[in-house]
């Protein structure tokens, strides 16, 4: 698939899903009967005191693959940005931890998801919250004008995941942390898994080998990089997804076990950046 066709397929299924919820249909899972059988990867992120005092559309609508705003390091006053943004449940809790003196920003290209989430912003009777429109490869934002980036299942999407990091570098301030949520794979995975995990959840067919998401974080001028699991799949959580999809789950599954993970990702931008050589020190 090219950058377009993958950038057209998740607005496509981010679309329905958040359509799906405002329409009082359940979860991203499916109908609400079947809660129990969500995805082993967006399932059990947050815990109740988190999402009580949410908008029960801004906990349906989520779709990661863990819970950054709980690793994350926030603080009151502090400017934040969630890099697909989906129906708001990271950027409200983000909210939550900045206080009012802060800001959290969402970014989601989805129109549907946008409206689900302005919804969500206003039943919560959250201030200092503003959601964009804009790809997480082009941020609408300034250089320099956030203080953490975080993100959930979001950029293994892209496409184009150098072009992100470099954005995610650029509107940071030096200094500033990035701090998501994403699905990584560990060791070889053949081709031909990968495409077969088409028909799992979108985010593995896209997701990194861990060290090449170290060397991508670094090339893009990111310090201090940390990728520590949170939670390693096996053939069990693949044969409860892969079960109704028509797929030989008995021949899939030993093949996916230990290979895919949930991982924390953090890395900071350095205080000083480096000046291109031969670049003038003059002021």
């Amino acid at each position: 698939m090219n950058e377009l066709d993958v950038r057209d397929a998740v607005k496509e299924k981010y679309g329905e899903a958040a359509s799906r919820v405002r329409a009082g249909g359940g979860s991203c899972c499916g109908p609400a009967a079947a809660q129990e059988r969500c995805s082993p990867i967006t399932s059990n992120l947050y815990d109740s005191s988190e999402t009580d005092a949410l908008p029960r559309e801004a906990v349906l609508a989520s779709l990661g693959c863990g819970n950054p705003t709980a690793l994350a390091q926030l603080n009151p006053g502090e400017t934040v940005l969630d890099l697909g943004s989906g129906g708001g449940i990271d950027v409200l809790l983000s909210a939550r931890r900045v206080g009012p003196a802060g800001k959290a920003y969402g970014l989601d290209m989805t129109d549907e998801m946008l409206a689900l989430a302005r919804e969500n912003r206003r039943k919560a009777g959250v201030e200092n919250v503003e959601f964009l429109k804009g790809e997480i490869e082009s941020i609408p934002l300034p250089d320099n004008s956030v203080d953490v980036i975080i993100s959930n299942c979001v950029i293994n999407l892209s496409a184009d995941k150098d072009r992100v990091l470099r954005e995610a570098f650029r509107v940071l301030k030096p200094g500033g942390r990035f701090a998501v949520s994403d699905v990584v794979t560990r060791g070889e995975v053949p081709e031909h898994l990968r495409r077969e995990m088409l028909l799992w959840v979108g985010c593995i067919a896209g997701a990194l080998r861990d060290s090449e998401y170290a060397a991508k974080l670094s090339a893009a001028g990111f310090e201090s990089i940390e990728i520590s699991p949170t939670r390693i799949y096996d053939a069990r959580d693949a044969r409860e997804f892969l079960d109704a999809k028509g797929i030989d789950v008995d021949v899939l599954a030993p093949q996916v076990d230990g290979k895919f993970m949930s991982a924390f990702v953090r890395a900071v931008k350095p205080t000083a950046i480096p000046q291109a050589r031969g670049a003038s020190g003059c002021c």
